[in-house]
């Protein structure tokens, strides 16, 4: 054969067995992460070729599927009140990545998750019936929640302390998760909500830590009748009016000069929202016992899941004693979500027992079958019966005689605490109010904690009182009702 034949039919050759070779490792190898790539458009055909199952609240699908037209999708989701479920549901964009419930179950929602799969489907090869995720939420108090946020930028969550549940989660200002899910409109949806300053599509309930202000003065009440610092919410305590912060010429201040907070119990302190009592309290207990019994709560837990990830509350580390007192009273770097301030009050409301909140109490094969039932979650004691007995007795005193009179409800037992707090360098910021509570009327138990980061009152009508304690009272009246 001729030499230069050869050497062109072994090229030739090679270029051959690097072409099989290469076929083979995309085929075998690599075919499944191309599958899996959010970017194949054959996922979302797929994905859309049929309805999807549906989130239900209270017995009812707030969640649909309609048929497309001019599209290779051949069906979009739907939202039954998309504004006032968002940050429940989030949302199934034909153009963008699920979120919330919409992410965490976006398997079983579209019947991908292997437990759905019956032996016939396995057969014949084809997608299962998707299964549906059925919620805790109870959609008066939802509404309730909502409804009294209004146009105010803020957050509330409702938990029933004894189980878990989570009744409402709301977020304000919402939008339509039904704008996301045309694959003609919703890049221009997409657009507008990102620019949004308002930042609609944030989950304020769950995923924006912010400082708590003074409702932590109940975690560092805890501390101190748990530590034995204090034996009872009626015994003085040794704090001077004003206070010197440690190291600095800087002294702690009250918000009214007139309180009597000299000196003041903790019931006395939590009523008149005594800073000079807490950030001293602080101080005496040190950073660690203050930070012990926050995790109790559920600080710094980077894996809370309800079963959508909350980001994390933290109580900070490494401070001088100055920053010490100042994380007593909900400031320096503390930072919260409206579910950790709920879980707060929770705890407190159930006899110092914390029951993980959820927001799914289980979900269903397409026939209707439980796949997986949450009746039981995991409860941890945070503070002893008698700690949270004196701390119930101390906040319904808030309600009944001291800053928070706007959460009170005829034939209810409710307590509470306000917080209002600074926002910017200097306070130089609207500041943010808050309110944690619980009520107890027939049997029944709610906790509620809501944040307002901003509204139309003037800076100095801005208190937790004020603006986020009528929108707790608007929840637990909706939880309690007959």
């Amino acid at each position: 054969m001729n030499k230069t034949i050869r050497r062109a039919s072994l090229f030739t050759l090679l270029l051959t067995l690097a072409l099989l070779l290469r076929a083979t490792w995309v085929q075998f190898y690599e075919g499944r992460a191309l599958a899996d790539d959010q970017d194949n458009r054959r996922n979302a055909i797929e994905t859309y070729s049929a309805p999807l199952g549906n989130i239900v609240v209270a017995g009812k699908a707030i969640t649909g599927s309609a048929v497309t037209t001019g599209s290779d999708l051949k069906y979009r989701r739907t939202y039954t009140d998309g504004e006032l479920y968002a940050a429940v549901t989030g949302y199934a964009s034909q153009s963008y990545a699920p979120t919330q419930l919409e992410g965490v179950y976006a398997d079983l929602l579209n019947g991908t998750d292997p437990r759905l799969r019956t032996v016939m489907d396995a057969v014949t090869d084809t997608r299962a019936a998707p299964g549906d995720v059925v919620t805790t939420i109870d959609p008066a108090v939802q509404k309730a929640a909502y409804d009294a946020l209004g146009d105010k930028k803020g957050a509330a969550v409702a938990i029933d302390p004894a189980t878990g549940k989570l009744l409402a989660v709301v977020s304000t200002p919402s939008y339509d998760p039904s704008s996301l899910t045309a694959a003609d409109t919703a890049g221009a949806a997409w657009k507008k909500l990102t620019a949004d300053p308002d930042k609609p599509l944030t989950n304020r309930a769950l995923r924006q830590p912010l400082p708590p202000g003074s409702t932590f003065k109940l975690v560092v009440a805890a501390a101190a009748l748990e530590s034995g610092l204090y034996t009872s919410v009626d015994q003085p305590t040794d704090s001077p009016d004003p206070y010197p912060l440690p190291g600095t010429r800087t002294v702690l201040r009250n918000e009214s000069a007139s309180a009597p907070c000299a000196n003041a119990s903790i019931r006395v302190a939590l009523q008149y929202s005594c800073n000079t009592v807490f950030g001293h309290m602080a101080v005496q207990l040190g950073q660690d016992k203050v930070r012990a019994m926050a995790e109790k709560f559920g600080f710094d837990d980077t894996s809370q899941d309800v079963p959508v990830r909350a980001y994390p509350s933290v109580y900070p580390s490494g401070m001088n004693a100055s920053s010490t007192a100042l994380s007593g009273i909900g400031q320096y770097d503390v930072t919260a979500t409206p579910l950790q301030m709920a879980m707060v009050s929770a705890a407190i409301a159930d006899d110092g027992v914390l029951v993980q909140p959820h927001m799914v109490s289980e979900i269903t094969d397409g026939g209707g079958d439980a796949l997986e039932e949450y009746a039981k979650p995991s409860s941890t004691r945070v503070v002893s019966a008698g700690t949270a007995e004196q701390l119930q007795s101390a906040m319904r005193t808030v309600v009944e005689q001291g800053t928070g009179t706007n959460a009170r409800i005829d034939g209810v037992t409710v307590g509470g605490k306000t917080g209002t707090a600074q926002h910017g360098e200097n306070n130089s910021q609207t500041p943010y109010a808050w309110f944690t509570s619980y009520g107890k009327a027939g049997g029944k138990a709610v906790a509620v904690a809501v944040v307002v980061e901003q509204s139309n009152a003037q800076r100095s009508e801005v208190s937790g009182n004020g603006l986020a304690a009528p929108v707790a009272r608007a929840a637990m009246k909706a939880a309690l009702k007959d």
